[in-house]
């Protein structure tokens, strides 16, 4: 169990985290998934089906850009949430890009998209569980060759869905390119959702997490003074 911790509890500072939020929100969710749902021809649709999700996300990440140190705990679970409706925009994206761009009128390629989208994110989250408890995090920081066969079938599999489909449905070069490049990034934004488990389990070992990182979830006037005080006793 110690090596589930040690591998497990790895923290960026509050600082990082700030500036991962701004860089996330900037290129992955406003440029390469909002974006795109901007151009012609234009879908109201649509573009509602992705932005009241961005708005409300938005929303809850300006709490993390204001007071990072503060809600440092609960930021892994901000950063998970993210993480699927990052994913749920390029999914998004996609079918614009098949039903109004592509002019496609079956449900089959939606309904497909659908149970791949489900399998991704629910995919990742269950090679997480596995990778933590099987110790293959800590093998992984330890240098250590690892099993990863297991490890790329959710995302191979998307992939392949995702270009399987559009092969399918479209002969256009250009667009089976795009949907191809989106379902490659949505990869590292469905990992992302693997911290909402992260978060409960700090939540629940709260006082190990303490014990290791005695400032964790403190805000910065509290840093400042606990450091001082300490300082001082030396």
């Amino acid at each position: 169990m110690t090596n589930i911790f040690s591998s497990y509890l790895k923290f960026e500072s509050p600082k990082q985290n700030k500036q991962s939020i701004i860089g996330n929100f900037l290129v992955f969710l406003y440029l390469i998934g909002i974006l795109p749902l901007l151009g012609e021809p234009f879908s109201w649709s649509f573009f509602y089906a992705a932005i009241i999700p961005t708005f409300l996300i938005t929303l809850w990440g300006i709490i993390y850009i204001v007071a990072p140190y503060k809600y440092e705990k609960s930021y892994f679970l901000f950063l998970g949430v993210y993480g699927i409706v990052n994913t749920y925009v390029y999914f998004v994206s996609i079918q614009k890009l098949l039903f109004i761009n592509l002019g496609i009128t079956s449900w089959g390629p939606f309904l497909s998209n659908t149970i791949l989208f489900i399998l991704l994110v629910g995919g990742m989250n269950w090679m997480n569980w596995k990778a933590l408890y099987s110790e293959t995090y800590y093998n992984l920081q330890q240098k250590r060759s690892i099993p990863v066969g297991w490890a790329s079938l959710a995302g191979a599999s998307y992939i392949l869905g995702q270009l399987i489909l559009s092969v399918v449905y479209t002969d256009s070069g250009i667009s089976i390119l795009i949907i191809v490049c989106l379902s490659i990034l949505s990869l590292f934004t469905a990992f992302l959702s693997i911290n909402i488990h992260r978060y409960f389990f700090i939540k629940k070992n709260m006082d190990i997490v303490k014990k290791m990182f005695p400032e964790f979830g403190l805000s910065k006037s509290e840093r400042d003074t606990k450091r001082k005080r300490k300082n001082k006793k030396k």
